[in-house]
This record gives structure tokens, sequence and C-alpha cells, in this order.
């Protein structure tokens, strides 16, 4: 599979994911320091806040490919595909039923070092490096979209697809926390948590993509041929 079709279903999840965006990370984007900025320099720090995301999910990313090229080369990669496309979909009907997010326990600890760390930089009060650490820290923090890319990027054959995937992943997100930080305020708390409503919608379609991925029926883009495992040997018999 080429890597622009990666990328573009990366932006996709991630401009989607931006609702549920809106709602979970939409505080803390409001309370980032930059209100007594001029407007090149609020921009400027707004931004570096958000690259300082896509490079931690990218990172993220780098890993988690490493994991999914070790299941492509062990001939698992439909049969994962599909696993992960099942799971994609419990968790979206958990959502529809009990409209509870995903939480992981065993992170909780991670995840209370990743608070103090922000909240040590939003009082440091620094220059445009803490936007960018403060963003970076903000990728680790718990949250069930980046939870789903990253399930996706399992199912990829290919190292620089992961990473492709969460960095676009993470600019398709880009938008909409920009416009948070400049106009959050003009966000209701109703009208977020009506936003948030449409996310399962297309969690439960990255689901089904991943299972058509994984039946590997020729569909270019949606279920393209997957190629052979190199670890997937020829028998012949005379």
């Amino acid at each position: 599979m080429m890597l622009w079709p990666v990328m573009i279903s990366g932006f996709t999840l991630g401009a989607a994911g931006s609702l549920h965006c809106i709602g979970m990370c939409g505080p803390l984007s409001l309370a980032l320091p930059v209100h007594q900025f001029s407007a090149i320099k609020k921009f400027a720090s707004l931004l570096l806040y958000q690259f300082g995301r896509i490079i931690t999910y990218s990172s993220i990313g780098l890993l988690f490919g490493l994991a999914g090229r070790r299941i492509y080369l062990a001939g698992y990669q439909q049969s994962f595909s599909i696993a992960m496309g099942i799971f994609i979909l419990l968790l979206a009907a958990l959502y529809f039923i009990r409209h509870r997010n995903i939480h992981i326990k065993g992170l909780d600890k991670i995840y209370a070092v990743v608070q103090k760390l922000i909240g040590r930089v939003l009082r440091s009060r620094g220059g445009a490096f803490s936007f960018l650490l403060l963003g970076m820290a903000n990728g680790l923090l718990p949250c069930g979209m980046v939870y789903i890319a990253l399930a996706t990027t399992l199912s990829f054959n290919e190292i620089s697809h992961s990473v492709g995937f969460m960095a676009m992943f993470g600019a398709g997100t880009l938008p909409a926390m920009m416009l948070v930080g400049y106009a959050g305020t003009m966000i209701s708390f109703r009208q977020r948590m009506k936003l948030r409503k449409l996310v399962p919608v297309f969690i439960s379609i990255m689901g089904v993509i991943l299972i058509l991925r994984g039946l590997d029926l020729g569909i270019p883009f949606i279920s393209p041929s997957l190629p052979h495992s190199p670890g997937q040997t020829i028998e012949c018999h005379q």
C-alpha cells in the first residue's frame, strides 16, 4: 500500500477525532498563557504547542510501527487487522451504550507524572520552547482517539506508514485545536458535548475499514491486496 492513502486516512481520522479533542483537550488549550501575547506571538506559541503533540504522536507511531512490522513479518497482518477492527467496533459500541471513554488503568502513574510536568510548565511561563514541551507532554495524556489511531498502526506493514499515519492524525486535529486556542470561549460546554457524540460514528467507520483491509478484497484504498510476508514460505509438491 502506498504512503499517501495511509496519510490521508490518518488526517481524516484526526479531523474526525478533533470533535473529541474539543471536548477533552479544549480546557487545557484555554489554560495556555497566551492571552497577553501579540497576535503573531500568540499564533506562533499555539502552533508550537500543536507541533509538540504531533512530535509525540509520530514518536509513539514509530514504536508501534516497529511492533506492526514484527506482526507483518510473522505473517499475521491480515488476521490482526481483522481483530483490531472488531476490537475498535466493540469500543465504539461500549461508547454508544455506556457513554464511557477508553481508559487504561495501568497507565495512571505515567499520566500523573505527565500532569505534574504540564502544571510545572504552565507555571514557569517560559519561552517558545516551553510551549513545544507542553504540547509534547499533552500528547502523552490519555485519549481514546489516540488509542484507536495507534491500534490502526499495528496493521501496517511499513514503519514509515505508522509514523506518517500518526503524524497526519495529529495534523488532522490541528485546525480545531488552533480554533479552540483562539475562540474556545465561544464554544459552550453543551456544544462540545454534542460534537463528541459524533466521534463513535467515525470510530466505527475506522473499525469497518480495518476489517475490510484484513479481508484482502483487492478494493483500492479500502481493502487493497496486501503483500505477503517475507516470512511465509511456498511449498512445492511434486
